[in-house]
Parts: C-alpha cells; structure tokens; sequence
C-alpha cells in the first residue's frame, strides 16, 4: 500500500538527527502497520537513549544560530515549509491515512488544517513584541524581552500524527527554539514525511529533530531528564501526563500539557433539533471518536429527548464504515488495545441500563472496524460517563433543568471541550460561563482552528496551542533594568 505515495521522497524510516537520516544506534527497528488490515508498511529505526541524547545535542547546538536569525528570516523557512506541505497535501494525506486509519477526506483535511499552524506562526514570529516600562526612579528605565526559552521537546500522538506535530513546532521555530519531536509509535511515517519537507525547506541542522521509538517511556525519560530541554510539550492521556511533569521537575523545565477529555454536548429544548444532530455527529464520529475533543456523553433535555433521539439514530445508521482509502466516514479503531477498552465500556453501560440503538459491534469481523454506535439511558453511574472512550460510541443521557446539566456536565475531573446547542441569550451566557472548561462551541460540534487558543483547564492540563496566546509558551519574559 505504501506505492500509493508518489514522491518516494516523503517515505521515510529512519532517526532525522542534524538533517541527516540515520539508523538507530542499536540497529534496532519496529514495524508500522495499517490499521485497517494489519498489513505491514514498513519498518522504522528504532531510536534508545544514545540516540535520543544525540538529538538533543544536535538541537542544542543549533540553537544558538537558529535564534539570532531575524524573524523575518525565520519566519520565510517557515513558509517554504507550509508551500512544500500544501504542493504534497494528497502524498501527506495517504501516508496518514495508511498509518492511522482515518478517512481520506479527514486526513486531506488534516494536512491542511496542520499546515495553517505552520502559516499562522510564519506571521507571529514577527510580532513578538516587548515592552518599555515607566521607571520607578529618575534615573531607570526599565525594559521587557521576550527571548525562546531554548530546545523543545514535542511528545505527540497517533490520533492527529500531523496537525500534532505542527501545532506545537510552528510556534517553537518562530520564536526562535530548536525541537526534538518524538512521534507515537503507531504513527511515526507522518512526522518523517514532515521532517523530509523542512529539510527541502532550509531548517538548519539540528533545528528539527525526529525520533521514533517503540519504547516511548525510555526515550521520553531521556527528554525530561535533560538539562538541556528547557521545554516539553505533550498531548495524550492525563496518566502519562501526570508521569511526565513529575520527571520534569527534576530540571523545572517549562510545560504545556493538552490531556484527557470527556466533552459533555448539551441539546436543550429550544435547539434547532436538526443542527444539533448534525452537530454532534461531526463532534463525536470524526476519525472514529478518536478524539480528545470529541462529543463523549450527550445530554438532551426531558421535552425533545425522543425526537432527537430518533433523528440521531437515524443519522447514525448512514455513517458508513470501511478502509480510510474508500469513501467512508468511519475507518478503524488505531489497535486492538482501542478496540478492548470501547468493548468494556459499552457492555459495563449495558449491564447498568444502557440500550443500543445502533451498533455496538464490529463492521468487519475480525477488524478494529467497530460500527458508529448509539447508546441510551446513560447514566452517571457507568464507567463511559467518567472514562474517555475514544471510540464511535454516543451515549446520550436525558436532563430537566439547566441547573442539573451543569452539575452533569462538570461532574468529571477531565475540562479541555463542551459543547451546547440552544437559543435563549441568558441561558447561553450562564451555561458558557458556568461550564468549567477550557473551550466551549455553542451551537457548533466544531471548534478547532489556528486562529482561536486550543486547551484544557482541570486534568485536561494547561497552556494553549494556536492564536497567538500559543506563541507565549515557547517565550521566557526577561526584565532589563537600565541606570542612566
């Protein structure tokens, strides 16, 4: 399947260590497979410690030339970047789809909504601006500076393998930060591909680094422990979240963690019924409910709870399933593991009352396919309602009060999305308010985008990605104090 990419260039499987491909000190590799079929794809050299280690010297090194380039200059490589990535968006979007599973039409769509990271801070890196503070005597001026605060770690998942990467290595490079980015194991041909991509762009060696591993926890131990990693950005779950900050602590290196979710999607009785149906088929199904963001319990008010029941069932049912390289809008759970725990979830629902209307098996027998599935009477007790599926399942649970659908709404130690759909003004404001999260789409299941800050309050972690809000986390604030 992988002869389907026609610039060979793009396929890579090897370390990128200072714009060079290299093989794994131990000579080691893992196997990349398809999803789908389990096919295998291709073998990818397997980076350990030394390797590791040599990345970060490589970035380390780097530093020091990439930072004093003006932003100008900075920010013209970044562009080439973006034009090499749109020019080969149908190769990128293949390659993601081979390795993670997703539609087509997601993963084009993917490409570009990566490559709008890679344009968005091409533009900020020119508007890092300081400030001059009136001074506290006669005889002080006092200045502010806003410096990179150096080498950078990125830790990205399997789930968004492109749009990932970018996020949080566009605004590193803008600002003047070298990077060591370590791709999930599922996924690594994607970061390679973009890797491939910078070097035909100008990256210097050394500014970009990418280190596949099949055994992230001794890599990543590497990477925290490193004094000269002054900042690690991480996207996954909030159990390896909370293990990373307590490796990071022994150098104190600066943070930016987007975890967990458990998106509650709200449907109250003056809703358009029709647009929130479709709302929340966007929110919950995209990429298999692969999501962190995506709709995970949907909470429909007593008085329409039926009909948009019904409607959504009814949608539901003409979701088709299949490989991502047909025309389908559901592809496969990522691996068995996905496919255990959706498995679990869904029969511990059952037990406690919980009907599927829809699915709630495999498409294709002995596949990762499971079928966009439709679960009601959820109730709070289920392990689905405080567990992140990260699957095609919607249970969908009945509310009176506005009140009552907060508390239900908050009652989870996740806060990174929300969703509601309504028409009255003040109960808007009150429940946007109200909600504790760190983004909320009212009256849309879609929110995501380059322009507007991407992050979590709670267990779902802090910082922000995107906007220029996302920019300050790859900044230190230095304060000059000058006596005339």
């Amino acid at each position: 399947m992988i002869e389907l990419i026609k610039n060979k260039q793009l396929i890579q499987n090897q370390l990128f260590i200072n714009n060079e491909w290299l093989d794994a000190e131990s000579g080691n590799t893992f196997i990349v497979k398809n999803p789908f079929d389990q096919s295998e794809l291709t073998e990818v050299s397997d980076c350990g410690p030394v390797d590791t280690q040599a990345a970060i010297e490589a970035a380390s090194n780097a530093l020091g030339l990439w930072k004093i380039l003006t932003a100008g200059e900075r920010s013209a490589i970044l562009r080439k970047w973006f034009n090499l990535i749109i020019k080969n968006q149908e190769d990128l979007a293949t390659l993601l789809t081979l390795e993670q599973g997703k539609p087509l039409m997601e993963s084009r769509g993917e490409i570009a909504y990566g490559a709008s990271f890679i344009e968005w801070f091409a533009e900020e890196a020119k508007r890092i601006y300081g400030d001059t503070i009136p001074g506290h005597q006669e005889n002080k001026r006092i200045i502010v500076l806003k410096q990179p605060v150096g080498v950078v770690a990125a830790l990205t998942p399997w789930n968004f393998p492109n749009a990932m990467i970018t996020r949080k290595v566009a605004p590193a490079l803008a600002v003047g930060c070298s990077v060591v980015i370590k791709p999930a194991e599922d996924t690594p041909l994607s970061a390679l591909a973009l890797a491939q991509l910078a070097k035909e762009a100008g990256f210097p060696p050394g500014v970009i680094n990418v280190v596949p591993t099949s055994n992230p926890g001794e890599v990543g131990e590497v990477l925290t422990s490193s004094p000269k990693v002054k900042k690690l950005s991480f996207t996954g779950s909030t159990a390896v979240g909370k293990l990373l900050m307590k490796q990071c602590a022994g150098t104190v290196k600066k943070l930016s963690l987007e975890l967990g979710g458990n998106a509650p999607f709200i449907v109250f009785n003056d809703s358009d019924i029709e647009k929130a149906v479709q709302g929340a088929i966007a929110s919950k199904y995209r990429n298999a409910g692969q999501t962190c963001v995506c709709a995970n319990r949907i909470f429909v008010q007593e008085a329409i709870y039926d009909q948009f029941l019904a409607q959504f069932t009814s949608a539901v049912k003409g979701l088709k399933t299949g490989s991502g390289l047909e025309k389908v809008e559901i592809g496969p759970l990522i691996n068995q593991k996905a496919l255990d725990k959706v498995n679990r979830l869904l029969q511990d629902a059952e037990q406690k009352g919980g009907k599927v209307l829809e699915g709630g098996k495999l498409a294709i027998k002995d596949t990762t396919l499971f079928k966009p599935t439709v679960l009601a009477d959820a109730t709070a007790e289920m392990d689905i309602s405080q567990e992140e599926v990260f699957g095609p399942v919607a249970p969908v649970y009945k509310f009176n009060t506005v009140q009552e659908v907060i508390e239900m709404a908050n009652d989870t130690s996740a806060g990174l999305a929300a969703y509601f759909y309504g028409n009255n003004n003040r109960v808007i404001w009150q429940v946007a308010e109200e909600l504790e999260y760190g983004m909320v789409g009212i009256n849309t299941g879609m929110i995501s985008t380059a322009v507007a800050p991407f992050g979590g309050i709670k267990e779902s972690g802090f910082g922000r990605e995107g906007s220029k809000y996302g920019i300050e986390d790859y900044l230190v604030t230095k304060y000059l104090c000058l006596e005339v």
